[in-house]
């Protein structure tokens, strides 16, 4: 008994052993068949699929109505009507704001941004190009800034933006010296970026080429900055609409068929049936020798005995058309990453509740693109200008002291109005009454900077004691009642 026991325990204990889990997304089956995987880099997995989804990217821009207001969304609320405004604070010695140093780089940077000084063909202002720079990373997927120095340019210091095919894509090669080229990229063995291989041609200028040869020019990476955001470790970005490329495509199809649906029910045509389909004349012919009759409004025909009328009469656009047309859009939203309402214009059935929690998201997502183009756009340039500048004297400011103007920069991006601002203001009120709020918080969300807030309500009371007007307001500090006046002479 003792040994069949053995045995069976032993046959128990396989029987009983615990079967392996896989993840369900990790399942195979008739319904995961077509779900196509690869285990290729971000490299590989983009190289030759680039030039194609940033075309089509460009062919939304240019023809789909919800592609356009996707960017024009992000050029007016990352960059807004204003961009991003400089405010140096350097401090002396003593600690105290550098005044005249701070205001002489700020008017210089000011100079220097206008239209005709800060790019190489002086075509555009540096609001300009941080609008384009923005459109060209998301229908792109990345924009490249060369930096150029020499004494032609404002301040010996200039920029030329590049659209990204002027990076050829399809130059992959290993150097001698160990270096890679990936899609026009030089690279070395700690895929630090070296160099980029530029086209000396456009390759879709092909109306006004004068040379068919691909040629290049290698551009040292200092010298160029390539802006974009990537979502796995690779030297290329792709387009931002990539994930609902083929919804607006197909969306924009749809909304095509349904439209010349509801144009041919709208002609209410019929058919006129006879018993032999011998005897009808008709006012006319169609092609030669279909007979037509041609129908007034509010007129009738008697048809002769045995004749009949059948009424082509579809319905269309029919009734799921527009649930249909929100359900997709919604999907579509959400791979832009913006609110449904915006990217649609359809406020119906919106609460100031869901409106706000939808516009607080969207601008928390603008702030993350705007701390984005400060850092890799915005702040590089800046640093470049300043370094050319003082080498050129531009102003009496030498180049020993660039640390100290290039780290006491502030840049303020645009802010928004609220949906409701006096619901928005009294809570602004509140917070800085019980010391949850600064002041610099509250300018911040429109802006603007405590101190230029400051100084411009100290401009009003300078200018209203000018005119000797006086305000009906007094901001900052909480109105105290005014204190009881005790005679002391009096009797008790």
């Amino acid at each position: 008994m003792k040994l069949f026991d053995f045995f069976r325990r032993k046959t128990e204990q396989k029987i009983a052993k615990p079967l392996l889990r896989n993840y369900n997304g990790a399942a195979g089956g008739r319904l995961l068949s077509d779900f196509v995987i690869n285990n290729q880099t971000a490299d590989s997995a983009l190289q030759y699929s680039l030039p194609t989804l940033r075309n089509r990217s460009r062919d939304l821009e240019r023809n789909n109505e919800y592609a356009r207001k996707y960017l024009t969304l992000l050029q007016t609320n990352v960059v807004g009507d204003a961009g991003f405004n400089l405010q140096v604070k350097a401090r002396t010695t003593n600690g105290s704001l550098d005044g005249p140093g701070n205001t002489m780089i700020e008017n210089a940077w000011t100079r220097w941004s206008r239209v005709g000084n800060c790019t190489v063909d002086k075509k555009l202002s540096f609001l300009d190009c941080q609008r384009l720079a923005v459109r060209m990373l998301a229908r792109d997927g990345e924009c490249f800034v060369q930096l150029l120095n020499g004494p032609r340019y404002q301040d010996g210091f200039a920029i030329k933006l590049m659209e990204a095919d002027w990076i050829d894509d399809q130059k992959n090669e290993i150097l001698s010296n160990g270096n890679q080229i990936r899609m026009g990229i030089e690279i070395d063995e700690m895929q630090s970026v070296v160099a980029y291989w530029v086209l000396t041609q456009h390759p879709g200028d092909t109306s006004f080429r004068t040379n068919v040869a691909r040629k290049h020019i290698r551009v040292p990476a200092d010298k160029i900055l390539h802006l974009y955001m990537p979502n796995r470790l690779g030297v290329r970005g792709e387009p931002w609409m990539a994930p609902v490329i083929d919804s607006l495509k197909m969306l924009r199809g749809y909304r095509e068929a349904e439209l010349v649906a509801a144009r041919v029910a709208a002609s209410k045509m019929g058919v006129i049936t006879t018993p032999t389909g011998t005897e009808y004349t008709g006012d006319g012919t169609e092609n030669s020798h279909t007979p037509i009759m041609n129908a007034d409004p509010g007129t009738f025909h008697q048809l002769p005995a045995g004749w009949d009328i059948k009424m082509f009469d579809p319905t269309h656009p029919t009734s799921a058309f527009g649930d249909f047309e929100k359900a997709v859009l919604r999907g579509i939203a959400s791979g832009l990453n913006v609110a449904y309402t915006s990217l649609s214009n359809d406020l119906e059935a919106t609460s100031y509740s869901s409106i706000r929690a939808g516009t607080l998201e969207d601008r928390d997502n603008y702030r993350v693109l705007q701390s984005f183009i400060i850092e890799h756009f915005v702040d590089p340039i800046y640093r470049q200008w300043l370094a050319s500048a003082m080498l050129n004297n531009s102003f009496p400011l030498p180049p020993t002291r660039f640390d100290k103007f290039a780290d006491a920069t502030v840049w303020r991006g645009r802010g928004w109005n609220w949906v409701d601002p006096l619901k928005e203001i009294n809570a602004a009120v509140v917070g800085l009454n019980n010391g949850i709020l600064s002041m610099q918080d509250v300018a911040a969300q429109y802006g603007r900077d405590v101190e230029e807030t400051f100084s411009a309500i100290q401009r009003d009371k300078e200018l209203a004691a000018q005119y000797g007007l006086s305000m009906s307001f007094e901001p900052f500090g909480e109105k105290m009642p005014a204190p009881a006046m005790v005679d002391e002479n009096a009797d008790s």
